[in-house]
């Protein structure tokens, strides 16, 4: 069995992972990290997350948490990811990393970290939405420069980050399909007199409110036709199960001693 440490174990993903590894064939939980502030640490994270004991105790140590393990997965905020870089790169250990936000220096710190271990780094893991990034991309293709380009995300009251990081991620997938830079094309919301839009800029839009899990609507409007391609998240549990799939591709990655940073569609083997 391979051993993971879940970092950011009290919050709801990493609840929700504690579940799905209950019956999981290839994984198990060795190690659960929280904040200094929880008020969860040493408690049985088994029990903190509503499935029973199963022996793992809730830590803000970062080495204890990732003691024997070999593949950490990570739905914490950035600044605790960034705290586990050097720890996870001193041990071989792979990471899975779900969570957004990252400023550019971050990012470089992840980038540096996946030249010495595997890392895999999705802002959505579920099976649906790295589907649906590839279908934008053959769109964009297909469609050319004269479509213009909207993508409008919803999430619950609670979410920090805005655009969301698939909501990016989706921008970043049709800009690279249009061979331009999505930093200097993508447009923030409007308001005010803003004039005519920009040809070949792309449209970021963000609502907030309620529980909604997460949803995506990406907008190809020409003239005279529209295409809108939507995926809508009922369940953290598609995250889960995704990231738990990504995490037996990084083990596989690390015990074969091979670095690298991978996204969801290696994983999937997609095209």
């Amino acid at each position: 069995m391979i051993s993971v440490a879940i970092c950011g174990a009290t919050g709801r993903m990493g609840r929700m992972l504690i579940h799905a590894l209950q019956d999981h064939s290839e994984l198990r939980i060795g190690g659960a990290l929280a904040s200094s502030s929880s008020s969860h640490l040493g408690s049985d994270v088994g029990l903190v997350a509503g499935c029973g004991a199963i022996g793992v105790i809730v830590t803000h140590e970062v080495p204890a948490a990732l003691n024997g393990t070999a593949v950490a997965i990570d739905f914490s905020t950035p600044t605790s990811t960034m705290e586990l870089l050097d720890p996870c790169v001193d041990r071989g250990i792979g990471m899975v990393v779900g969570t957004t936000g990252f400023t550019d220096l971050q990012q470089s710190s992840i980038q540096s970290a996946s030249q010495h271990i595997p890392v895999l780094q999705a802002p959505n893991m579920s099976v649906g939405v790295n589907v649906s990034l590839k279908m934008l991309e053959l769109a964009t293709k297909a469609l050319g420069n004269e479509f213009d380009v909207e993508i409008h995300e919803l999430h619950h009251r609670n979410k920090v980050d805005s655009p969301s990081g698939t909501a990016l991620q989706m921008g970043q997938a049709i800009a690279h399909a249009r061979e331009s830079d999505l930093h200097e094309v993508a447009s923030f919301g409007r308001e005010g007199i803003v004039g005519e839009r920009v040809h070949g800029e792309i449209g970021f839009h963000s609502s907030r409110g309620g529980d909604v899990v997460g949803e995506h609507t990406v907008t190809f409007a020409g003239i005279g036709e529209r295409i809108e391609l939507t995926h809508r998240s009922a369940s953290r549990s598609i995250f889960a199960a995704g990231a738990l799939r990504g995490s037996v591709f990084i083990a596989r990655k690390a015990a074969a001693g091979m670095s690298g940073l991978y996204d969801m569609s290696q994983v999937l083997g997609l095209p």
